[in-house]
């Protein structure tokens, strides 16, 4: 009995598992970047004031890099609970774990008051939300995916991928009105607020996310599921695949998060001196433009190509971000609204089709697991570390054009891991093992794939 078969992919069934996905990682999302505008902005002088500006950023982004690190664990616990019991109570509990952190970051006090126990506590509710969005990308990329018709997965698969401008939308948003009530305000206690403001949002997702059906996939493949456990048989059958995945990231994670949480840093510090008001005007404005184009190219990606959309969003994104920092460095401000919302724009090329890409690159077997660590090992090199490297490479040689050349080396990663990425059909026979090559059974791609 085929997947079609047993279970209709209908458009309702897809369009009620893309929004719970959508609602999902909008607060995952908005959580993580809440953390991340902090990080950049806020953090450097309300936990390490003691630090000199250099320093004190770099430490502040290493709080901030710690949870990509816990991504790869966060893939495997979570990834063995969606490929065992299902996709929907795997995120179910990432969705509350993310959630409590955020909070709680809400309320630790500030260095003067705690001292290194401020850092500390803030580098443990880290680590929390990075477990957390470990699990979560695969997990719902699988939801709404799994549950889409075979000619439109990228499209049903962008609605995980828009969760990512909401979230970045609903944190930039709310920092920039705290940027505009004053310094004394943003640096005392209007920071907190964001945190503390995830509490209604768990629920809300909660409620949506519990209501939604398990994908027709696990429920099919319940009975082809190895008794090994999951991690095991992804790396002993899935290193090929997870490899490329790895790879793919480099542009929609480390590039995102080099035009994003560097970016505000790099605008925002003593060697450039912007208002820290206008410049997350601007990713304000990018976010919601990205909101805005995520649909329409993931539904593009279905008639022309994932493949095609990918390229054309890493070689544009590439090229965008020499005018972005040239423009940031000289306070032109029109323009850095304008560039910054083109360069997220392109990048949304990179980001719209990746739910889709990545899911059809794994056999149902182990999907959950391969999927989630070959993203979230992906997430740590690439996007933990790229603001880090950034920030050291701009302080040891004061030259940002080393900074544009650490973005054009994760295009050129992401470009090839790209085309040699394989698609599969999730009709397609479960089998044991995985050979490094192109899979000639896969279902009909639309030209370009």
């Amino acid at each position: 009995m085929t997947t079609a078969a047993a279970h209709p992919n209908t458009h309702r069934r897809a369009l009620k598992s893309g929004t719970a996905a959508a609602v999902g990682t909008t607060i995952e999302w908005y959580d993580f970047y809440v953390y991340a505008t902090a990080a950049a902005i806020v953090f450097p002088t309300v936990f390490f004031p003691d630090a000199d500006p250099a320093m004190g950023t770099l430490a502040s982004f290493a709080t901030y890099a710690v949870a990509f690190f816990a991504r790869p664990l966060g893939g495997i616990i979570f990834g063995h609970v969606g490929d065992r019991l299902g996709r929907k109570p795997a995120l179910t509990i990432t969705l509350l774990l993310m959630g409590i952190a955020t909070v709680l970051v809400g309320l630790v006090p500030d260095y003067n008051t705690i001292g290194i126990a401020a850092p500390i506590l803030l580098i443990a509710l880290r680590i929390c939300q990075g477990l957390a969005v470990g699990g979560e990308w695969g997990g719902a990329s699988l939801m709404s995916v799994e549950s889409a018709p075979p000619k439109w997965k990228t499209f049903y698969g962008g609605f995980t991928q828009l969760g990512n401008p909401l979230g970045a939308l609903l944190a930039t948003g709310a920092f920039w009105i705290l940027a505009a009530m004053g310094d004394d305000v943003l640096m005392t206690w209007g920071w907190r607020v964001p945190f503390l403001a995830s509490i209604v949002l768990i629920g809300v997702g909660l409620w949506v996310r519990w209501r939604v059906e398990e994908t027709p996939v696990f429920e099919e493949k319940v009975q082809e599921r190895q008794q090994s456990t999951p991690l095991v048989f992804a790396l002993k059958n899935n290193w090929y695949p997870m490899l490329l995945g790895f790879g793919m990231v480099g542009i929609a994670s480390g590039g995102y998060y080099l035009a994003t949480t560097y970016v505000q840093s790099y605008a925002t510090s003593p060697d450039v001196g912007l208002d820290a008001e206008i410049i997350l005007g601007a990713m304000t404005v990018a976010s919601f433009v990205e909101a805005l184009v995520t649909l329409p190219l993931a539904y593009l990606g279905d008639k022309f190509g994932r493949k095609r959309l990918m390229y054309l969003g890493i070689g544009l994104s590439v090229l965008l971000v020499v005018p972005l920092i040239l423009a940031i460095g000289a306070h032109e401000v029109a323009l850095i609204y304008v560039l910054v919302s083109a360069i997220r724009l392109t990048m949304s090329g990179t980001w719209a089709p990746l739910s889709a890409l990545m899911s059809q690159m794994f056999r149902p077997q182990s999907r959950y697991t391969s999927m989630s660590l070959s993203y979230g090992v992906g997430a740590a090199v690439w996007g933990g570390l790229s603001p880090v490297v950034a920030a050291a490479l701009f302080a040891a040689t004061g030259n940002i054009w080393t900074v544009i050349g650490l973005y054009a080396f994760l295009g050129v990663v992401a470009w090839v891991s790209t085309a040699l990425a394989p698609q599969h059909s999730d009709e397609a026979p479960v089998t044991k093992s995985f050979e490094p090559r192109l899979d000639t059974t896969a279902v009909q791609r639309p030209k370009g794939e």
